[in-house]
């Protein structure tokens, strides 16, 4: 059967106080519609319509990488006018399709599932997403008949005194039939004290008509919708909870979950242990047996096993297997360090590949560079990269020695085997096998002091 989605987009949402729209704000890393469209696509629905207004061009941005397509709600007018604007992606498909708001990050891929099961299974004309609350004020009831099929939703503002009582709450998450819901859509109006159309409204249109309407139970988290930044606070941390539980089962250690933050996306493989003060961020993995201790920051980048970072920050590059970086190091972006690398404190690579068994031990800058294996860079190397317009490219051999307090003034190339006195500014091609000074000869004045007046 075909199935799509919609995601309801384009509010502006002004209790969060943001000149950002709502639903780009990030949980967990990721923005809350692209946790929307991501569960989506796990559920295996393909074909998701995005309904954009408020800021459009930006929730187009941050979500055009996901292959959706997009329907414009100019006003906002109610969420049955937001579906209503949607008329061009419903045209002439028969299926299922579900509304979920792009506010809503928490629903899980088995709880979606579960939802287009229970509609398609029942025959239902539509089916509500609903959990049970123990304190259900402001938010709209499931009334069910004595069989427990769905009679209407009744807004908590409308509720007689019955209904009051019922703690069953309506999430606004929906599974209609296509057909059924365009149809109801033609029907519902804006008379009301809002003027606005309310897709409840299609509900009970379906009924009136004779169709079945059903209602799946969830856990309350699933259904939480961000509305204000203290909401925002709130779906962080149950995310996080279940990120780190996630991972807790698949054999990590976390040694510190409360001060550990995991994002969304990020892959660990089994015995990898994460001290306290871990962030990792993005499509970020981190293979087995890593040791990833206090205070680091790893964003989009793979780590592969055995490799122990310690206090530092690695961006958008690539860590090979049994490496040690820091403390105190800084990888930047397009970066690659290969095997059984040593990458001390204060070392800073950019733009660069490190060999396999490679050691930087401390205070040295290595950028837009090809480093061999096996070589050794003494305290204070600079890869001197940018002469002030362009950025330049170097080059060093297998098994190289880099004296400390060395410069490599780029472009330039280092052969296989070579070694570079200490103190040297190298400005031109060392062949295999040379040995490399390039500093000046040292002379002491005798006396100089003395006759300066600086002795003290």
């Amino acid at each position: 059967m075909y199935r799509c989605a919609l995601i309801l987009a384009a509010g502006q949402g002004t209790r969060i106080k943001s000149d950002i729209p709502k639903v780009l704000h990030k949980v967990c890393g990721k923005e809350m519609v692209n946790h929307v469209i991501d569960n989506m696509r796990k559920a295996s629905i393909e074909d998701v319509n995005v309904i954009i207004g408020k800021g459009a061009e930006l929730v187009k941005k941050e979500t055009e990488s996901r292959k959706v397509s997009y329907s414009l709600q100019e006003e906002q007018l109610g969420t049955g006018h937001a579906v209503k604007c949607a008329a061009e992606f419903l045209k002439g498909k028969k299926g299922t399709v579900l509304i979920f708001a792009g506010d809503a990050p928490l629903t899980k891929e088995t709880t979606i599932k579960e939802l287009i099961k229970y509609h398609e299974e029942n025959n239902n004309s539509a089916t509500l997403l609903s959990a049970l609350v123990e304190d259900p004020t402001g938010y709209g009831r499931i009334i069910r008949d004595e069989n427990g099929q769905v009679l209407k939703i009744v807004e908590h503002k409308d509720c007689n005194e019955e209904e009051l009582k019922v703690n069953e709450m309506n999430a606004a998450m929906y599974c209609f039939d296509i057909e059924d819901l365009v149809n109801a859509l033609e029907k519902i109006s804006n008379d009301n004290v809002q003027g606005e159309y309310y897709l409840t409204d299609a509900i009970g249109i379906v009924k009136e008509e004779g169709k079945k309407v059903g209602a799946v139970v969830t856990d309350y988290e699933d259904t939480i919708g961000v509305n204000s930044r203290a909401q925002l606070a709130e779906a962080e941390e149950i995310l996080r909870n279940r990120i780190n539980r996630i991972h807790l089962d698949n054999g990590v250690t976390l040694i510190d979950p409360r001060s550990t933050y995991i994002g969304a996306d990020v892959v660990i493989g089994k015995d990898t242990i994460l001290y306290p003060n871990t962030i990792l961020e993005g499509n970020t993995k981190i293979g087995q047996r890593c040791t990833i201790l206090q205070n680091t920051r790893i964003k989009d980048s793979i780590i592969e096993n055995g490799a122990t970072i310690e206090s530092s920050v690695i961006l958008e590059s690539k860590v090979g297997e049994n490496t040690n970086v820091g403390p105190f190091a800084y990888i930047r972006p397009e970066s690659s360090i290969g095997n059984n690398v040593k990458i001390g404190d204060f070392v800073e690579i950019k733009k660069a590949n490190i060999g396999n068994e490679t050691k930087v031990a401390h205070l040295t800058y290595i950028g837009d560079a090809e480093v061999g294996s096996g070589c050794n860079f003494g305290c204070g190397t600079v890869v001197v990269n940018y002469d002030g317009k362009k950025k330049h490219k170097t080059i060093i051999g297998d098994n190289s020695f880099i004296g400390c307090n060395t410069n490599l003034v780029s472009p330039v190339k280092v052969g296989d085997n070579t070694y570079i006195a200490a103190g040297s500014t190298i400005t031109n091609e060392v062949s295999e096998g040379d040995l490399a000074i390039a500093r000046a000869k040292q002379r002491n004045i005798k006396g100089w002091v003395e006759k300066k007046g600086l002795k003290k």
